[in-house]
Parts: structure tokens; C-alpha cells; sequence
């Protein structure tokens, strides 16, 4: 659903654009309560997986595809400050360096897909687990979440269009089609992100900020008698001993489906670039700032591979998102 340059006129650009700094530095300041020395390596870890799953584009509908947003997944695996973060420094490095989403189209880009996916991931999936607890209700928490965020990002597409798009479209016409394809997507999206949280509650549920529920701190007991608290350990389960083994499988997962599966994507047309196709606006797209650089459309300006040109987008997002988390994460001093 990357919006691309020329679908929106200059003030509805702007105006965004303001919107979606405010809300990232909301953000920046709200992730201190989700962040420490601990967690901090998981965000960037959450947002390089974001950029892999992106690049895997799934059939929907006849000659459409659709491919994971994953407002709700950063939300729930790192909390909503947090994820509005990742998702913001996913999208501006594939608007810079693979021209995936217009310049002056980041702050709608930031505001539909970043913001919005996460507010009604994250308010959808609190709401389910008061009423579902365990784990069983964790994952109808998170399908929920994950469907619902899609069609509402497409909506808040078309709302903004209606506002403010560069082409005299009927409005309803553009809401129904986002609406139906995206509801679509949203099931992928949804079995994505189930999948997703129940393969890390499955190995470190004290490290899913939305299962919290499930974990007991873990404290660490002196000689002398005195103990400290460290961190959460699974509820029932011994101390899992430090990140860095998670985190080092969490980077060759995101390393091959970025590197390898990522040339089995469906090459066909998003479910944006479908509508505005089949709606007749598609020509108001104007050409990317950065659209001749080697790395745009994932490689193929360039002649790189979509797999050489995937793994260097996760070391980007990696390097870049876990920068930006330890910047704002609150110092505990405690090592893990």
C-alpha cells in the first residue's frame, strides 16, 4: 500500500508530513517506557523482519497481491511506541533507498501504514485479551488485530484521497475497492502475524511486550542474600539466560526470507496500485526522487538480485531501528 509521489496535492502531503513527525516524537518519547538495555536490540530485530515480510507479496484476487504491513505485529511483539518507530524507519529507508513510496508521499506513508495500523492493532488487541487470557486468547488476539488494521489503513487511504487526491475520482468508488481488497490482504496479514507471535511465545514469551501477562520477573540472588530484579522469565519455565541467541536466529530467519524466498514473491500489482489502475489514477503517479538509484525496486534498476538487494535493506532497517531504540530506551545499567 506504498503510496507513491503525485497521488495527493501539496497541503494534504504537508499536512501529513507534520502529523507523522509529531506522532513519531510522541513516540520517541512514550518507547522510554517500553525500552531498556534488554529490549532494545528486539525492535530493530522486529523492524528488519517488517522490511523482509514486506518483500513477500501474496496472491489476493485475480492479477492482485498484497504483502504484510505489520502495524499490529511490531505493536503487540514491541509495544505501540515502539512499533509506530519501527514501522517509521522501515518505510523511510524503502522511500530512500529502494524509492518504495513516494518523498512527499512519507508522511501519508508513515500516517496510514505506520500509525493507524498500529493504534487499531494495538487498541483491538488489548481490548480481545481482557476478555480472552492465556495464549489461546493472545493469538485470536493478534489475528483479530492484524485483519482489522488492514482494511482500516486502506480506508484511512481513501478518506485522505477524497480530501485531497490529485485526481476527480468518486470517492465511494475508491473506499469500496481499498475496503474489498484489503480485507483480503488483512486475512494474509492476520495468519502472518498469528504465526509470528505464537513462534516467539513459543521460545520467549518474556520477550512479547503484549504477553506480559504470562512472564514472572526474574531476580537474581547475592551472596550476601540480596536480589535484583533482571528482566521477565516465562511463567513456569526456567530463566531463558540472555537475548542474544534469540536474536541471532531472528536474524538468519529475516536474512532468508529476505535473501531467498523473496524471488518467489508475486510480481503482480498491489492492492493500491490495483485500484488505482482499475479507478484510472494510477497515471497521476510521478517519477521517485531517488527512483534511478541502484537499489530502487528492490535491485532491478540496478540489475542486482532481489535477494543481495533484500539483505542489504535488513542490515539497513537493523542497523538504523536498533540506533533509533537504544537512543530512547531508558538506561537500567543491568546487562542481560
Amino acid at each position: 500500500m506504498h503510496v507513491p509521489d503525485g497521488f495527493f496535492n501539496a497541503a494534504t502531503s504537508i499536512s501529513a508530513g507534520v502529523v507523522a513527525a509529531a506522532g513519531v516524537a510522541v513516540c520517541l518519547r512514550g518507547a522510554r517506557r517500553e525500552l531498556d538495555d534488554r529490549t532494545a536490540p528486539m525492535a530493530g530485530l522486529v523492524a528488519a523482519f517488517i522490511f523482509a515480510v514486506q518483500m513477500l507479496n501474496f496472491p489476493v484476487a485475480a492479477g492482485t497481491s498484497g504483502h504484510l504491513l505489520g502495524g499490529a505485529l511490531a505493536a503487540i511483539l514491541v509495544g505501540p511506541y515502539t512499533g509506530v518507530l519501527c514501522m517509521a524507519v522501515v518505510l523511510i529507508v524503502q522511500c530512500v533507498f529502494f524509492a518504495d513510496g513516494g518523498v512527499t508521499a512519507l508522511g501519508i506513508n508513515i500516517v496510514i501504514m505506520g500509525m493507524i495500523t498500529v493504534l487499531v492493532g494495538w487498541g483491538l488487541f488489548r481490548l480481545v485479551t481482557r476478555m480472552a487470557k492465556g495464549r489461546a486468547g493472545i493469538s485470536a488476539a493478534a489475528f483479530l488485530a492484524a485483519l482489522v488494521s488492514v482494511p482500516v489503513s486502506a480506508l484511512a487511504f481513501s478518506l485522505l484521497f477524497a480530501v485531497g487526491g490529485t485526481a476527480p475520482i468518486d470517492a465511494t468508488a475508491v473506499a469500496a475497492a481499498m475496503g474489498g481488497v484489503h480485507v483480503l490482504i488483512g486475512i494474509g496479514e492476520a495468519l502472518i502475524t498469528t504465526a509470528t507471535v505464537g513462534a516467539v511465545l513459543a521460545v520467549r514469551p518474556d520477550l512479547v511486550y503484549g504477553a506480559r501477562g504470562l512472564t514472572t520477573p526474574l531476580v537474581l540472588k547475592g551472596a550476601d542474600g540480596t536480589t535484583s530484579p533482571v528482566g521477565t522469565v516465562p511463567a513456569g519455565r526456567p530463566a531463558a539466560g540472555g537475548i542474544r541467541p534469540f536474536l541471532l536466529g531472528g536474524v538468519g530467519v529475516t536474512l532468508v526470507l529476505a535473501g531467498l524466498v523473496s524471488f518467489f514473491a508475486s510480481s503482480n500489482p498491489d492492492g493500491l496500485e490495483a485500484v488505482a489502475e482499475n479507478k484510472g489514477f494510477l497515471d497521476q503517479a510521478t517519477d521517485h526522487l531517488f527512483g534511478s538509484w541502484a537499489l530502487a525496486d528492490y535491485g532491478d534498476v540496478g540489475g542486482i538480485p532481489v535477494g543481495i538487494a533484500g539483505v542489504v535493506g535488513v542490515g539497513i532497517t537493523l542497523i538504523v531501528a536498533g540506533a533509533v531504540a537504544f537512543a530512547a530506551r531508558r538506561r537500567s545499567g543491568v546487562r542481560v
